[in-house]
């Protein structure tokens, strides 16, 4: 044995092992695919029963208590219209009040007594190879309680069915009891219904209508009945000329909007009378253009009843017509007469031609105007001197009667003469 210790052995490394686990339970099988989609749905179904229950929640306070945006807001409850206070003194409002109450009283005052007429003609209709139908509208109101219509001869010129409408928009036929083409007017009738308010419209004295007189008119423009429009008397005496060339006199211009199916309608003054019937328009358009006519309630008045009595209006006729003479046109033709008439045609067969009046003979131009000369220059008229034609025929006209004798003082060939001649009935 010695004094020195054996060298320990070497460490010798050894490539590494796994360490063994101590041994426990076997993993569970993995699922098969149909039980994990069962499990996704029971999850899904639990978050929309989460939500449902949620908002249920929410919806149950609310209803419990309802922040003020979301609280109902209680029905009023019906009570008497307030009254409203006056307009203050010397308003607009306060001015114009009696004015709306003077307008819409006279409408239910007159409007039961306008009507509104339908027309049907037939005519041939050369594309058709046949004969059509045409139906036309226009207005009237009731003369007295025998169902007679006033209305304008153009409305029911050449009809050959008539039917009436009636404010209560009963429907009724007419027949035509009489027309005059030369004032415009006509007349029908319809057998009003048993026990029906009639309500019928007078007629003014237009001799007293002024410019500037408030009217209203109330008619069928464009088939919108019982329409009212208003306006002032904007002239009175013109003397305008129909589309078929015949002069009216007399008549009254007003500024109230008439529009076709406004003829025959009435013009009214503030007392609800008729101081016109409208009659026809001047218009570039076709529309109101502020520029509309009415035949005077006096002529109406004159010639209503031979309408009615005899179906036609017999107006007087000498049978001539003439040209004023001025003293610079007699000048021109070496004329003695100085002022006057010139009679340019004489009708034949008429009372002027079997007076022996003589008509002209040659046509002469006399700087920008043409004249017809060779005939009678009338100096006067049952003693009045004329010297304007339309004066003469109004003259005739508003004074004389058919049958009565019209005294012509008149000069032929530098010789004055006169001659008396019996009124005809002038030819429709």
């Amino acid at each position: 044995m010695s004094g020195a210790s054996d060298p320990s052995p070497p460490l010798v490394m050894s490539p590494a092992r796994p360490h063994p686990l101590p041994a426990g339970p076997a993993p569970p099988p993995p699922a098969p695919p149909g039980r994990r989609s069962g499990g996704l749905l029971r999850f899904l179904a639990g978050v929309v029963l989460s939500a449902l229950l949620a908002a249920g929640l929410v919806l149950g306070a609310l209803y419990l208590a309802p922040p003020p945006a979301l609280r109902p807001v209680p029905t009023p409850v019906p009570t008497a219209a307030p009254t409203l206070a006056p307009p203050p003194p010397g308003s607009p409002a306060e001015l114009l009040a009696p004015f709306d109450q003077a307008i819409a009283r006279l409408y239910e005052q007159a409007g039961p007594a306008v009507v509104n007429i339908t027309t049907t003609a037939y005519t041939w209709d050369v594309f058709r190879f046949g004969i059509v139908p045409q139906q036309g509208a226009g207005s009237g109101f009731l003369l007295d309680a025998e169902g007679h219509i006033v209305t304008n001869d153009h409305v029911v010129r050449d009809a050959s069915e008539l039917e009436v409408t009636l404010a209560d928009s009963t429907r009724l036929p007419a027949r035509l009891v009489g027309r005059d083409p030369y004032t415009d007017l006509a007349v029908v009738q319809v057998d009003l219904p048993a026990g029906y308010p009639v309500r019928v419209l007078p007629l003014a004295d237009s001799s007293t209508v002024r410019v500037g007189q408030l009217v209203v008119a109330i008619g069928n423009p464009f088939g919108f009945e019982q329409t009212v429009t208003t306006g002032v008397i904007s002239s009175v005496g013109r003397t305008v000329r129909t589309p078929q060339g015949r002069p009216m006199r007399d008549v009254l211009q007003t500024d109230a909007a008439i529009n076709p199916g406004n003829s025959g309608g009435p013009l009214l003054n503030s007392r609800g009378e008729v101081v016109g019937i409208n009659t026809l328009i001047f218009s570039p358009s076709g529309g109101s253009v502020g520029v509309g006519f009415a035949v005077a309630s006096n002529t109406v008045r004159r010639w209503l009843p031979e309408l009615i009595a005899r179906g036609r209006a017999a107006h007087p006729w000498a049978g001539f017509e003439t040209q004023p003479l001025t003293p610079r046109l007699a000048e021109a033709l070496r004329l003695t007469v100085r002022e006057g008439l010139l009679v340019t045609i004489v009708a034949p067969g008429s009372p002027a031609a079997q007076a022996g009046l003589r008509g002209g003979t040659a046509q002469v131009r006399v700087g920008n105007q043409r004249v017809i000369v060779g005939g009678d220059v009338i100096t006067a008229v049952d003693g009045r001197r004329f010297t304007d034609s339309e004066a003469l025929e109004a003259y005739i006209e508003d004074n004389k009667r058919v049958g009565d004798t019209l005294r012509v003082e008149y000069v032929r060939d530098g010789r004055e003469s006169a001659v008396d001649l019996r009124l005809a009935e002038r030819p429709q």
